[in-house]
């Protein structure tokens, strides 16, 4: 693959990535207690978490290793959970990562998105 085409494609996952914590964030926003008795908003949550899983699986090894800040192995280990031993999908922790960690991590992914569109100036 080329450099460009590596580069346009590491900066439409980072896009997607962030897309995909602003979902997260949005379900937040309904609260706890919608979250602990809405079934749809749980398996949504399930839904944003392999897609953030599958989006990581796209970037580049060089790229996340120069990177590290961002929890690219845990995202990626989740969505695994989430698709292959989803009778241990612990929706407490899911809430906990989409309200406490997420966010954070989306900063992260901003930065990341902002160095790689430096890079291109």
């Amino acid at each position: 693959m080329s450099d460009v085409r590596q580069r346009e494609r590491i900066l439409r996952t980072l896009r997607d990535l962030l897309r995909f914590t602003e979902m997260a964030a949005r379900l937040v926003e309904r609260g706890r207690t919608a979250y602990d008795t809405d079934e749809a908003l749980r398996l949504a949550s399930e839904a944003i978490l392999h897609k953030i899983g599958e989006a990581v699986a796209r970037l580049p090894e060089e790229f996340t290793v120069a990177h590290p800040e961002v929890a690219w192995r845990s995202m990626r280990a989740t969505r695994n959970i989430v698709a292959h031993e989803y009778e241990q999908v612990d929706y407490n922790i899911i809430w906990n990562a989409f309200a406490g960690r997420l966010p954070h991590e989306a900063h992260l992914i901003r930065r990341a998105l902002s160095d790689v569109q430096s890079a291109d100036q």
